[in-house]
């Protein structure tokens, strides 16, 4: 069982990139489920169902993970109630639109588990966590060995304790929301894979996505600034695949990937 996922698609410019490669990806990787975090891709902040759609169609990506910019978009709550491929972090507290995990059926009939979940330490207060993955893994496990986590958080502690806290209850666990691919990924003793940050998918003459110069006047200024997506020059791909035993749920590898175009 292969899975492709892809980081933080932010902007015009993560989906053009997305839609130019992702085919030629798949030709290369061969995946069985593509996967990618969507929470920037509507101007930097959150989803539309337009948008929504377009990724998702045939081709392109099976399943949407988001973030804490999941409701920047007021139709994004649209997107959750109605759309079960694009998963919110699970821990937001009961009542939220949409689903946090669900289980998605690859041509070959098996069944992977996806999960969404947000961090805590400087990011909003949400709901714990360690505790929402032990549970969800549990429930997941009833039906599938293959378990895949993006934890979407802002510190490298927190994500390093939530893969060692998943070493042997998820298969994949991925971090996603800082935008820098890490070199650290790696197979944990107990068969997850594991990587703090796969990073982005998104222009490169930026910083972290955003327009350098408004992110520069934020800094020079400490005045209130609205970010803006850069939009110009070259754009980069961010992504893991990662091989796992489908009748064990043990991941084999996990190797990066990095592709640019412009």
């Amino acid at each position: 069982m292969k899975i492709l996922f892809l980081g933080d698609i932010v902007g015009r410019p993560g989906r053009d990139i997305v839609t130019s490669l992702l085919p030629a990806l798949r030709e290369e990787f061969q995946p069985d489920i593509v996967i990618a975090n969507a929470e920037n891709v509507a101007g930097g902040w959150g989803i539309t169902p337009t948008l929504a759609q377009h990724l998702l169609s045939p081709g392109l990506i099976d399943v949407i993970t988001m973030g804490n910019h999941t409701w920047a978009k007021e139709s994004g709550v649209e997107v959750m109630e109605n759309e079960a491929r694009v998963l919110r972090p699970a821990n937001y507290p009961p009542g939220a639109p949409g689903r946090g995990h669900g289980l998605f059926k690859t041509a070959s009939g098996a069944l992977v588990g996806v999960a969404n979940l947000n961090g805590r330490i400087f990011m909003d207060p949400l709901d714990d966590p360690f505790r929402a993955a032990t549970e969800i893994a549990c429930q997941l496990h009833k039906q599938t060995p293959i378990v895949f986590f993006d934890f979407h958080a802002e510190t490298t502690s927190e994500k390093a304790a939530f893969g060692w806290h998943c070493d042997g209850r998820a298969s994949v666990v991925v971090g996603t929301h800082t935008h820098v691919q890490t070199a650290d990924e790696r197979v944990l003793p107990g068969g997850t894979a594991f990587i703090t940050d796969v990073g982005m998918c998104g222009p490169v003459d930026s910083v972290i996505g955003m327009d350098t110069e408004t992110v520069l006047t934020k800094f020079r200024t400490q005045l209130p600034h609205r970010f803006k997506v850069a939009e110009e020059g070259p754009a980069i791909l961010c992504g893991v695949v990662i091989d796992v035993d489908e009748t064990t749920g043990r991941a084999q590898s996990i190797e990066r990937i990095r592709r640019s175009v412009g």
